[in-house]
């Protein structure tokens, strides 16, 4: 059951990343889920030892976790812009 709400929360993450970093019309379903994961992933390692609290990679779905995990998708969407395109939007 925890894998099913991790590609739910993740999807839902990596969608609202998406629409905030205006690439929404170039990823489809799997690659919002993809990058909601990986962002939770990247702010898993990166901002919760800094701030304190579990990555929802970990099973805690919690108001902090996921805007934690929103926070990584966001970063991650702009380090995958600024590769590409060589500048962030």
């Amino acid at each position: 059951m925890g894998i099913i709400i991790l590609l739910v929360v993740g999807g839902i993450v990596g969608w609202l990343a998406s629409l905030i970093m205006r690439t929404d019309g170039q990823q489809g379903i799997f690659l919002n889920v993809v990058v909601g994961i990986v962002g939770a992933l990247l702010a898993g390692f990166i901002l919760t030892p800094l701030i304190g609290g579990a990555p929802i990679t970990s099973g805690e779905i919690s108001i902090q976790s996921i805007l934690v995990s929103l926070v990584g998708a966001v970063i991650l969407l702009g380090i995958i812009n600024l590769v590409r395109r060589g500048s962030v939007r």
